[in-house]
């Protein structure tokens, strides 16, 4: 376990320069080197671009979160812009039908990088297909290339076959997650 030391008014914290680097939320220019492009048979996963925003905002409300296209290319083009986060789609003959979003970030916890999955969704006919583990291993091989030692997700209780997918990929069940709106429910005046 290592602990933060303060010199000269800074704190020294054991995480390197080139990690801390690699943190720091500058923007993403447009293409990114060695950006991810699998093929397998008819499926391709890329980088996404900020023309998917309205297919990327369809799939989001399959999975119970309704959002309009304008509030997904909003979204797209500052999580694009964000050196920290990479989001991966998947396409069959051209047509968008997967993504994988993830943030790259180190922690309270841990020395080491960690890497987060923070939105997985595969269009419902195509579920089951092996979409949901190409998207995953294309996430698990651009954070073994950002030095990621730990990744987590977080999924809802009722999804309990998106768990038993997760578990079959040798993700374990670590915790509970907790979420609170800090949206005010009135106007003080």
């Amino acid at each position: 376990m290592s602990r933060n030391h303060r010199r000269n008014g800074t704190v020294e914290t054991g995480v390197s320069p080139a990690w801390q680097s690699r943190l720091q939320p500058t923007l993403r220019k447009p293409s990114r080197a060695g950006g991810l492009a699998l093929r397998k048979n008819n499926l391709t996963i890329r980088d996404a671009k900020l023309s998917d925003a309205s297919k990327l905002a369809a799939l989001m409300g399959q999975l119970g979160y309704e959002t309009m296209s304008a509030e997904m290319w909003v979204r797209l083009k500052s999580v694009l812009r964000d050196a920290r986060y990479s989001t991966f789609v998947a396409e069959i003959d051209n047509e968008l039908c997967g993504m994988i979003g993830t943030l790259t970030h180190v922690s309270h916890e841990h020395n080491d990088l960690s890497g987060k999955i923070v939105a997985l969704v595969v269009s419902k006919k195509q579920r089951r297909s092996g979409i949901g583990r190409a998207l995953i291993a294309a996430a698990e091989k651009d954070f073994v290339k950002r030095s990621v030692m730990r990744v987590t997700l977080t999924t809802r209780f009722e999804r309990e076959e998106a768990h038993r997918f997760y578990e079959a990929l040798g993700y374990s069940r670590t915790g509970f997650r907790f979420a609170k709106s800090l949206t005010p429910t009135c106007q003080r005046t």
